[in-house]
């Protein structure tokens, strides 16, 4: 990697060219917006590497080892999960002080990138279509400015990074990370999270829930099989398979309260090979989202009771596979107060936006379910049609690095001196 960046009209980015703090900001202490000005460059150089090379949930092997790489040339000393494919890297400041943790996401996911950039994914079928590449330079960035701050012994208590493998799968990588110790003695948590329908120097912000909680929803169905001219003798799968995708997700919705925002849908279906031939095995897999918490506590009873119901007629046998995911993200008041203060301090008042609750869901809530924190949407919306997150072409606006610094590094002073 080099700092100089090529950009893709050809020209090039020099750190003088990147922008002043933000309008009513707040300068970071000791010179530190100086070092973040230089540093901009390589963070974007590091950016483009990450997501040309993008590597998929479970296999974050480079990108974990070139974290710690360059961690390890900042003076800190970052420690690889057990698997190899994660890192956890504390910066130690004044020892009697407690312990903040900022997480990011590191893995890619299952998508072939379609965008016309010289830093587009080299990995065939696999992108960083979700921002996590962002994340990632951006949790780089204030590993660097913080590790300064610390040998100033100007640090008022320990900050752990926490670069967080497998977030778009399951099980999720964050219980990874739990049983790793990442959670040892933290009393709170902030992660960021790419946000396309904001523009970049915008924070969205939001008390309690701020995404939906997720789940893995298989069915696969049998029977004998047979002719199509005689469906009556057998079980006619394809049929069944019909119903099941366009009956119960309906008939789920009906199970449970209307603002519980409950929603099934089925992302892929399978039956038979032959246009004459009644298949003896179909299934059909998707996702389950719901906003409220109490409804997912009963998702999976209803959920099952719904399908054999509606399966029952046809005579298929049914074999389902509820596999939970991940409870709704929901944000401790004070962690937004912190954030808010953070995001003002960083990007000025016009920097705050009020954000909606998100359908998305977001392993980081079970940290949340061990100790207080708040995740945020960092804007990088670009300039024409906004491509949404988990699309082959998403992009962002690069200035977003800069500003998710900065406020990462406002962020954690903040909450370290508020846990004082």
């Amino acid at each position: 990697m080099t700092s100089a960046l090529t950009l893709p009209n050809g020209g090039q980015l020099a750190s003088s060219a990147w922008p002043e703090a933000p309008s009513g900001s707040q300068p970071l202490p000791f010179e530190l917006d100086h070092l973040l000005a230089l540093r901009i460059p390589g963070l974007i150089a590091t950016r483009r590497h990450i997501h040309s090379h993008p590597e998929l949930s479970g296999e974050e092997f480079e990108t974990a080892a070139l974290i710690a790489r360059e961690l390890s040339l900042a003076g800190l000393s970052p420690r690889l999960l057990p698997k190899g494919n994660g890192v956890i890297c504390d910066i130690d400041g004044r020892p009697d002080g407690p312990v903040v943790a900022l997480r990011a996401d590191i893995d890619a996911l299952p998508l072939t990138d379609v965008k016309d950039v010289p830093y587009r994914s080299t990995h065939d079928g696999v992108c960083h279509a979700c921002g996590h590449d962002v994340h990632t330079t951006v949790l780089l960035g204030v590993g660097m400015l913080l590790a300064q701050l610390a040998d100033l012994g100007e640090l008022d208590g320990r900050v752990r990074l926490i670069f967080q493998p497998a977030e778009e799968i399951l099980p999720c990588g964050s219980l990874e990370v739990i049983e790793a110790g990442g959670l040892d003695d933290v009393v709170q948590i902030f992660a960021l999270h790419c946000d396309p329908n904001q523009p970049a120097g915008k924070v969205g912000l939001r008390v309690g829930p701020i995404t939906a909680a997720a789940d893995n929803v298989t069915v696969r169905l049998t029977g004998p099989g047979g002719h199509t001219a005689r469906p009556h003798l057998t079980v006619d799968l394809v049929d069944a398979l019909g119903r099941l995708v366009t009956e119960v997700p309906a008939l789920v919705s009906r199970r449970v309260p209307a603002n519980s925002g409950l929603l099934l849908v089925f992302g892929h279906a399978s039956a038979g090979t032959q246009y004459n031939v009644i298949p003896s095995e179909a299934s059909a897999s998707g996702t389950l989202r719901v906003m409220d918490r109490d409804t997912w506590e009963q998702a999976p009873e209803i959920v099952t009771q719904v399908v054999r119901d509606v399966i029952a007629p046809t005579g298929a046998t049914v074999d389902l596979e509820y596999l939970r995911g991940r409870p709704p993200v929901s944000n401790d008041a004070r962690a937004i107060q912190v954030l808010t203060a953070a995001t003002v301090a960083a990007l000025g008042p016009d920097g705050v936006a009020e954000t909606p609750q998100s359908m998305g869901g977001e392993d980081f809530s079970w940290y949340l379910e061990y100790v207080p924190g708040a995740l945020a949407r960092l804007g990088v919306g670009r300039s024409g049609p906004n491509i949404d997150l988990h699309r082959a072409s998403f992009d962002v606006d690069e200035r977003a690095i800069g500003f998710g610094v900065r406020l990462m590094v406002q962020t954690a002073l903040r909450a370290l001196a508020a846990a004082r």
